[in-house]
């Protein structure tokens, strides 16, 4: 009996993996709408909560903040399932993940609080005070000892020691502070403050800002590349996403999306920047060597954010 070679080898090779998905929240839409990054089509349209905002995955279920139910749900995108839903307070928005996937924040408007949560159990740790007034984003350091915080009526981070559970400090910023993301070697954050029309460049060791970089109209989102040589914020009046060289702490590209682009993530690699259009229901697909749009896929209606693992 002959056989195929190619046949054979594949075989032997087992089942082929396929690439992470991005998962984007449609917050009026009620739904999770998952693209595969290696096609770049759309797979799925999961009926989710009534209001998803924050999302963030560990590559195996996805967490998401409901602020219409007030809830932190734990979803499973497999089979599309609700697994646990932890109560977290009136109005929950932006949601981080610590680097070990032990730890959840979640940053609560109406609370003024950061809520941490156990990721394993949806058991909550702590129920930790912010200065700052809506909170929306809170981000864990690669190295897991801060959040930083942001909020829309301030003019501040909002620092939280992790270990004591507590705030212990802020970092002065522009007016309304959004998106915050950290290099991956942890040195630096990047802050977008939204009516002050500025990125803030932190240094996370003396916690202090070394630059302040002038963005678009209504600075939001921010995503950093995983090798750190630049960051991307989204301009959500002007519907287009710069890219800052972290370098010298310049715009080097600006990249026209939709309408209302807002939170991002990167893929894993680097390679492609996915961004959601708020106001016109879709994701643009950044190739971050050439700075180009790919492509806009269609999602739900008014997509919050996007996360990739």
């Amino acid at each position: 009996m002959k056989i195929c070679l190619p046949l054979l080898l594949a075989m032997l090779a087992g089942p082929v993996l396929a690439a992470p998905f991005a998962y984007v929240p449609n917050e009026k839409s009620a739904t999770v709408s998952i693209i595969d990054t290696a096609t770049d089509q759309r797979t799925a349209n999961l009926p989710v909560g009534q209001r998803p905002r924050g999302a963030v995955t560990d590559g195996r279920l996805l967490y998401l903040t409901d602020a219409k139910e007030g809830s932190l749900l734990t979803l499973d995108p497999a089979s599309g399932k609700v697994l646990r839903s932890t109560r977290l307070g009136a109005s929950p928005e932006g949601l981080g993940l610590s680097a070990d996937g032990k730890l959840l924040a979640a940053a609560v408007e109406d609370d003024n609080s950061v809520v941490l949560v156990e990721a394993a159990s949806g058991k909550e740790l702590a129920r930790i005070k912010v200065d700052g007034r809506n909170p929306e984003h809170a981000v864990f350091s690669p190295d897991g000892r801060w959040i930083y915080v942001s909020a829309e009526e301030a003019e501040q981070v909002d620092v939280i020691d992790v270990a004591k559970r507590q705030q212990v400090g802020h970092i002065v910023v522009g007016k309304r502070p959004r998106g915050i993301a950290f290099l991956a070697d942890g040195s630096r954050a990047y802050v977008a403050c939204e009516l002050a029309g500025k990125v803030y460049a932190i240094d996370v060791a003396s916690q202090k800002v070394i630059a302040e970089i002038t963005a678009g109209q209504y600075p939001n989102g921010v995503a950093a590349h995983p090798d750190g040589h630049l960051v991307f914020v989204s301009n959500g009046r002007d519907g287009t996403v710069m890219a800052i060289d972290t370098a010298s702490n310049t715009v080097v590209a600006t990249i026209a999306v939709g309408k209302r682009p807002w939170n991002m993530a990167l893929t894993l690699d680097g390679a492609k920047l996915y961004v959601a259009n708020g106001r016109s229901n879709s994701v643009s697909i950044i190739d971050t060597a050439s700075h180009k749009k790919l492509v806009d896929i269609e999602v739900g209606e008014l997509p919050w954010g996007v996360s990739i693992r």
